[in-house]
């Protein structure tokens, strides 16, 4: 089989995002040594770097990014919203909401990060390549209409989406949402929306807390097309795999999406300092190959990733390659230097994962058809 013709989308200004000092995730002050925020530039530009290093940025069409206009960013967020980030980054920065702080110069940038992943989209549906990586930043799918939120600005992925349902006349749009932390923003967006299937894949209780519960199923027009996924803490690759197989693809399969949407954290790798998952780098190809190929069954292969957590400066570069070795069929010919994961103790499904992915599998009747 050929190789497929797989978008890159990335620029070094969205790098220039600045979220200030941290202990982590958490402001600097009082009793807190000042250190690097977990939300840095670091993840991002080392996967970069690595596929540049590798080579496999040879076999990728890169795509420039355009910022997302101020109409684009309204599909999702409230007008009053978008011009308060737009006033606070004309001057020292602030915090959007809920632990998002943002610096000076953060507005444009973070319309590059939107529109990046509109420019993914746009590729994809204009068959300029099988399928596309946004790779972008700062990331989206905590983001509310009316406020940031966890990092988050804006809603990369729902605004992309939005922009496919309005701009580009898809009547059916499928999220897959596999953060540790439950996509709340990109289900609020969609709450009632039946055209939109939004399916989270997250570790039960992380964050938001009690966000994410197997009983939010939508509302209104909408019920049945949210799907949350919380699988236990320590779930390794045979619980993400096995929602993948009786959650993911019965629900895709059920609605039947003309594109499939990833929202892509790398986050519930074994080694990221903000979740407690146990996934090796290869699960993630593994996740993405399966998504392909319900996308070529289901929407002539349209498919785009768009990048959202993952904090493990050493680990996400080789998480994000193997995705992208999944997406263009090509390999990096590098060695991951923390295979070792892949046999820590709990990889395979237990068995209070599968009642947990039981509980959300039981919802795929309800997706609309």
């Amino acid at each position: 089989m050929s190789p497929a013709r797989t978008g890159l989308v990335w620029h070094e200004r969205m790098m220039w995002h600045d979220t200030g000092s941290g202990a982590s995730e958490l402001p600097t002050g009082g009793w807190l040594e000042p250190g690097r925020h977990a939300e840095s530039p670091a993840t991002k530009r080392r996967l970069k770097n690595l596929l540049d290093a590798s080579g496999l940025t040879d076999g990728l069409v890169l795509l420039a990014p355009r910022p997302a206009t101020i109409e684009e960013l309204g599909l999702v967020h409230a007008p009053e919203y978008i011009e308060r980030i737009r006033e606070l980054s004309l001057g020292r920065g602030g915090d959007a909401g809920g632990e998002s702080p943002f610096g000076n110069g953060s507005f444009p940038i973070a319309q590059l990060a939107a529109g990046g992943t509109i420019t993914a989209i746009d590729a994809v549906l204009d068959g300029t390549v099988d399928n596309a990586y946004a790779l972008v930043r700062p990331p989206g799918h905590h983001a509310l209409p009316h406020r940031g939120m966890g990092f988050c600005l804006f809603a990369n992925v729902a605004v992309g989406v939005r922009h496919a349902r309005v701009a580009r006349g898809l009547g059916r749009v499928a999220v897959v949402d596999w953060d540790v932390h439950h996509g709340n923003g990109t289900q609020a967006v969609f709450w009632d929306d039946p055209s939109v299937l939004a399916i989270s894949l997250h570790q039960d209780g992380l964050y938001p807390a009690d966000s994410g519960l197997v009983g939010e199923v939508g509302a209104g027009d909408g019920v049945g097309a949210t799907l949350n996924v919380p699988l236990p803490a320590g779930s390794g690759t045979g619980a993400y795999l096995d929602a993948i197989d009786r959650v993911v693809v019965p629900a895709l399969e059920a609605f039947g999406p003309e594109l499939i949407v990833i929202a892509c954290g790398f986050d519930a790798g074994a080694l990221d300092p903000l979740g407690r998952m146990l996934l090796p780098a290869a699960t993630f190809g593994l996740m993405a190959e399966r998504l392909l190929a319900a996308a070529a069954r289901l929407c002539e292969g349209r498919l785009v990733v768009s990048h959202e957590g993952g904090y493990s400066e050493g680990h996400v570069p080789f998480c994000g390659i193997s995705v992208i070795e999944a997406m263009s069929g090509l390999t990096a010919g590098i060695d991951d230097p923390f295979v070792y994961v892949a046999a820590v103790p709990g990889q395979e499904l237990l068995p209070h994962q599968r009642a947990a992915i039981d509980a959300s599998a039981a919802l795929v009747a309800g997706v609309p058809r």
